[in-house]
C-alpha cells in the first residue's frame, strides 16, 4: 500500500515538473510573477495611490504611466524632456479615469542630485504624499571593457546609481513618517548576470541590487516595500540614447522589428502586476534569456561554464534579441 502511495507521489511530482517546464518554455516572465498576474491583485488595486515615475518620456516608463493611469493612479511624470512629458500626460488622461489635477508634470534630471530636494518638495506640496516611487530613469551602454573610458564609467554610475539613490533618500523620510511606501527600481537582468559588451551597464545594475536589497531590510519596520524590476530584451528607444565607450558618443541605433524582444506594452503590464502585488524581484524576458536567468540564479557554476563556451558574439546576439 505504501508503495502505491509512493508511486502516486512520484508521478505527481514528475507531472508538476513537466508542467512547470512547459510553462517556462512559453513564458515571458518568471513563473512567480505570471502566477501573481493571473491570481493575485490586479493593477486597479492601486487606484488612488500617488505614483512617481522617473524616465517616463518614452519607452518602458511611458507605457507604465499608461498602465497606471488605466488603474486610476495619481501620477507624477518626470524626465528631462518637458514636451514629451506633456504628450504622455495627454495620453494618460485619455486612457485613465483621472483628471488633469491627478497628474503632475515634474521635469527632472536624475543625475542633477542638487535638484532632488526641490522636486520632492514640489511633489509633496501638490499631492501631500508619495505612495510609490518608480526609479525608472537610466542609460544603457555598449562597448568592450578595454574600449570604455573611465569618464563613461563615472557618468553611467552618476545616472544609473547615484541619481536613483539620491532621489530615493530624499523621498524616504516622507514614507517613513507615514509608515508606508513602495520603492520600485527598473534594474535589468544584466544586474543578475554579467553581459559582454555592457560591463559598465552591468556594474550599475548590480550596484542597485546591493543597495536596494539593503534598503529593503532596513525599511521592514516602516512597512516600506522594495521591488526590483529586471527586464531582459524589451522594445524601446534605449539604444538610440545608449552610451558607447567614449564620453559624448551615442550608439544611435534603432531596434529592428524582427528582434526577439518583449513588447513595451507587455513589459509595462507585467511591471504593473509586480507593483500591485509588491513582488520583491521581477524577471521579464523571452527565451532563451529567461532560461539563462534561471541558470544564473540556481546553477551559477553551470551558467559560467556555458557563457565561456557560447562566447562573446553568441551572447551579444542573445542579448540583442537576434538569437
Amino acid at each position: 500500500m505504501s508503495c502505491c502511495w509512493c508511486d502516486v507521489l512520484l508521478y505527481a511530482f514528475v507531472a508538476f515538473i513537466v508542467v512547470q517546464l512547459i510553462r517556462l518554455i512559453f513564458a515571458d516572465a518568471d513563473l512567480s510573477l505570471l502566477w501573481k498576474e493571473k491570481f493575485g491583485k490586479k493593477a486597479d488595486s492601486l487606484k488612488g495611490q500617488v505614483v512617481w515615475i522617473t524616465g517616463c518620456s518614452s519607452g518602458i516608463g511611458e507605457y507604465l504611466a499608461y498602465e497606471l493611469a488605466k488603474a486610476g493612479c495619481r501620477l507624477i511624470l518626470s524626465a528631462r524632456r518637458i514636451e514629451e512629458l506633456e504628450r504622455v500626460k495627454k495620453q494618460c488622461l485619455i486612457y485613465g479615469p483621472i483628471s488633469d489635477e491627478d497628474i503632475l508634470v515634474a521635469p527632472l534630471d536624475v543625475a542633477d542630485v542638487s535638484s532632488h530636494e526641490g522636486a520632492v518638495e514640489a511633489v509633496i506640496n501638490h499631492f501631500g504624499q508619495v505612495d510609490v516611487l518608480v526609479n525608472n530613469a537610466g542609460r544603457s551602454q555598449r562597448a568592450m571593457i578595454c574600449d570604455t573610458s573611465i569618464e563613461v564609467d563615472r557618468e553611467m554610475i552618476d545616472i544609473n546609481v547615484v541619481g536613483q539613490i539620491s532621489l530615493t533618500k530624499t523621498v524616504l523620510p516622507h514614507m517613513r513618517k507615514r509608515k508606508s511606501g513602495h520603492i520600485v527600481v527598473t534594474s535589468s537582468l544584466a544586474g543578475k548576470m554579467g553581459v559582454p559588451f555592457s560591463a559598465t551597464y552591468c556594474l550599475t545594475k548590480f550596484a542597485l541590487h546591493g543597495w536596494f536589497d539593503s534598503l529593503r531590510i532596513e525599511s521592514c519596520s516602516d512597512d516600506i516595500k522594495v521591488t526590483m524590476i529586471c527586464p531582459g530584451p524589451v522594445f524601446s528607444d534605449i539604444t538610440k540614447h545608449c552610451f558607447t565607450g567614449q564620453k559624448g558618443q551615442l550608439l544611435n541605433q534603432a531596434m529592428k522589428s524582427n528582434e526577439k524582444r518583449v513588447t513595451t506594452q507587455r513589459c509595462a503590464e507585467l511591471m504593473a502586476a509586480g507593483i500591485a502585488n509588491q513582488v520583491e524581484e521581477v524577471w521579464i524576458a523571452l527565451q532563451p534569456v529567461l532560461l539563462l536567468a534561471y541558470l544564473t540564479q540556481y546553477f551559477p557554476s553551470i551558467m559560467k561554464w556555458l557563457a565561456c563556451r557560447l562566447g562573446v558574439k553568441t551572447l551579444m546576439k542573445v542579448r540583442e534579441g537576434r538569437n
